[in-house]
């Protein structure tokens, strides 16, 4: 493929305010990918190959390393490669899953981009595996946290009698899927699928997640716990319908809960045990841009594609 030469113009990067907006400027593919470009590079190709090599510009979108001497464009690398779907069909993709609250569901999704409901089931995994935000494992949450968990599974009592798990009740996960939160209060929430509810289990995730010194609340489930040494650890008894002890509630993370279950319950209708997690980080991330307009959080999604892929036998094995 020839070289066309010449200095590599930077992309003006398109702003709207919401979907509606969206879709009045970019109507064509070239709208689509030069949206890609400026929003993936800035406006400044970067090879996937050599990050500090000299980029080319090519015919038909492409672009050729000069230290590696191969050939790429803005699929090349992200989440977009391999798939056959045009880049308009990506770009609403994305805009609809990181804009609906609740989530949209693979049937939802192959309808309104006129897609097979395999395909977007497909598309939906691979967008959530780049809503698994970065840098939350290693930053820390402080000041006042709240702790809770909770099972995703659904109750026993509400399944066909042939499904029903024995000696399921209460805090009893066998049939379900714990899952860890710890919400920093006006701040950044982590999740996390966890094994177990055991205090040996939690506490050591509470202690990788949390500032040391902090003020942590939690129910009566910890109240035999050891965080008080590490923490400011204030507890909610909730067995003795106690929500709210001076500072101490743990009512946001429980609002959080029940977004999640909506969301999951009335989206989804039900999830697998394998791809759990997968769900949780799409909630978890739609939380810690709540904040975010319709292009900010988009502008977020499409800065975190780079360098992640998913095959479809990675999904299924």
């Amino acid at each position: 493929m020839p070289t066309l030469g010449g200095k590599i113009k930077k992309s003006k990067m398109v702003k709207f305010k919401g979907l509606s907006d969206l879709g009045v400027i970019i109507r064509t593919e070239q709208d689509c990918i030069d949206f890609f470009e400026s929003a993936i590079w800035k406006g400044k190709p970067i090879s996937p190959f050599d990050p500090t090599s000299k980029v080319y510009k090519c015919a038909n979108n492409q672009y050729r390393c000069k230290n590696t001497g191969k050939y790429f464009n803005i699929r090349t690398n992200t989440i977009f490669e391999n798939s056959k779907l045009s880049l308009g069909k990506w770009l609403w993709a994305m805009a609809l899953f990181s804009s609906h609250k609740k989530g949209v569901s693979s049937y939802q999704l192959a309808k309104y981009i006129n897609i097979t409901q395999k395909s977007a089931w497909f598309v939906l995994h691979r967008l959530r595996l780049v809503f698994k935000q970065p840098g939350l494992g290693t930053i820390l949450l402080e000041n006042s946290v709240e702790i809770d968990e909770t099972f995703i599974g659904g109750k026993n009592k509400n399944r066909h009698w042939n499904k029903k798990v024995p000696n399921s009740q209460g805090r009893s996960w066998k049939d379900k899927v714990p899952v860890l939160g710890m919400l920093e209060r006006g701040g950044n929430l982590i999740t996390q699928v966890v094994s177990n509810t055991q205090q040996n289990t939690l506490e050591q995730i509470i202690k990788n997640n949390i500032k040391k010194g902090s003020n942590i609340y939690t129910d009566e489930w910890y109240r035999h716990s050891n965080l008080s040494k590490s923490f400011n650890h204030q507890i909610v008894n909730h067995s003795a319908k106690e929500y709210v002890n001076k500072m101490a509630h743990t009512n946001s993370i429980e609002n959080f809960w029940s977004h999640l279950k909506r969301g999951v319950y009335g989206t989804y209708h039900w999830v697998s045990k394998k791809h759990l997690h997968s769900y949780i980080d799409e909630f978890t991330l739609r939380y810690n841009t709540r904040k975010h307009g319709e292009q900010d959080r988009l502008d977020l999604v499409l800065s975190l594609v780079v360098g992640k892929r998913l095959t479809y036998q990675q999904l299924i094995s």
